[in-house]
């Protein structure tokens, strides 16, 4: 008996996103219960590591390759590395690969599972296709509106369409929430299965709270760019000054291209920059609300490690952020930009809300786990994944919780 050799091949493991910090504690679960993981990831350098029995090969993302967002990069020859990562696959014996969407990284792992005949795993994380329309916009601003919101939308259904068809070459598929499960499902006529988050209960925690002024802090973690939504932020500064609200700061945490934009139209704001480990968790227990305007994650990890930090949080119904919230008990879904509002207005007026909303945010993100999320991978891994014909051979050990 033997556990699944797994070759995961993550879009994004060194960058500093949701993709990334999912595949961290992936591989984290993995060596906590000593099960055998490849992880074949695109980066800044070259390196071939053994650690018990994690196994990392970082390939270097180099010419001819164009940025996707600050240290976000799309390596358009990285095919050059698919003999090393063959060779690597082959010899770690994998069971079964596990990539995590269309780019360089999980097109050369779908490749290596299809020359190898390793059963294929994929997981759903970013929605390409709203990013798609999102950054498509802007360029278009020469057509008149409504020749620029029809090209859009075309934009988006394309790129959806192409995701799906990749996706369709998978043996099981995984996603964040129940509405992409479905959709998923639609597409590609293939079964879907969860893949929750968790959080680092300990990390992020009231108890990091250290600020002792009256001033409410309103935070905002994650890229500044332009599917965050981020604009809107400005939006919701001007409106709170128009409704008489003085004693407010926007703490904003992290980087992108829409920094600068933001730097000169935000007038009660700090830029912290990029934060990790307990000075980001620090940063959260700072917090009074948490307002997340973006429309097109998958999950919002951010949310939770909010949430953890017992902050109340407003998002938007769009995406997967409202199925994390209970609205009125740990934040508020907001179904336009004149609700977001109103919703940031009533936690900055009413402090008793505000607390018991912190308590309520805290008991919420108690119940979510990473070793709960991948428990449940492995045993779609095994259900799913491994073949019958496989199964005289090769049986699988279940993660311990």
């Amino acid at each position: 008996m033997r556990p699944i050799r797994v070759a995961l091949f993550p879009c994004a493991y060194n960058e500093v996103d949701g993709v990334a910090n999912t595949m961290r504690h992936f591989e984290s679960f993995a060596r906590r219960q000593q099960l055998p993981l490849l992880n074949v990831h695109g980066g800044f350098d070259s390196y071939h590591r053994h650690d018990g029995c994690i196994e990392q090969v970082e390939f270097e993302r180099r010419w001819p390759k164009f940025s996707l967002d600050a240290k976000h990069d799309f390596d358009m020859n990285f095919w050059r590395y698919l003999t090393c990562a063959e060779d690597a696959v082959r010899k770690f014996r994998a069971d079964l690969v596990h990539i995590t969407g269309p780019s360089d990284v999980g097109q050369l792992g779908a490749l290596v599972a299809h020359r190898l005949g390793i059963p294929l795993a994929a997981s759903w994380h970013t929605n390409v296709h709203e990013y798609a329309e999102r950054r498509a916009l802007p360029l278009l601003s020469f057509l008149p509106a409504s020749a620029k919101r029809g090209l859009g939308r075309q934009i988006q259904a394309s790129s959806l369409y192409l995701s799906s068809r990749f996706y369709k070459i998978a043996q099981v598929l995984f996603a964040p929430n129940q509405e992409l499960i479905s959709k998923l499902e639609t597409f590609t006529g293939k079964p879907c299965h969860m893949m929750s988050r968790g959080v680092d209960q300990q990390l992020f925690h009231p108890c990091r709270r250290t600020r002792r002024d009256h001033q409410f802090v309103i935070g905002y973690v994650g890229r500044l760019t332009n599917e965050k939504n981020i604009q809107f932020l400005v939006e919701l500064e001007s409106a709170l000054l128009a409704e008489g609200c003085s004693n407010f700061r926007l703490s904003i945490v992290g980087q992108g291209a829409e920094e600068v934009w933001l730097r000169t139209h935000l007038r009660h704001a700090e830029f912290a920059g990029v934060l990790q480990g307990e000075r980001l968790a620090a940063a959260y227990a700072n917090f009074d609300a948490f307002a997340f305007p973006s429309r097109t994650d998958t999950f919002g990890n951010v949310v939770l490690e909010a949430l953890a930090s017992g902050v109340p949080t407003v998002v938007t119904n769009g995406g997967g952020p409202k199925y994390i919230v209970q609205h009125g008990s740990s934040g508020f879904i907001a179904n336009n930009d004149k609700e977001f509002v109103e919703y940031v207005a009533t936690l900055l007026k009413d402090p008793g809300l505000r607390a018991a909303m912190s308590r309520v945010a805290r008991q919420r993100a108690l119940a979510s786990s990473w070793d709960q999320v991948f428990t449940h991978v492995y045993e779609v891994y095994e259900s799913a994944v491994m073949q019958p014909a496989a199964a005289d051979s090769l049986i699988p050990v279940r993660a311990r919780a």
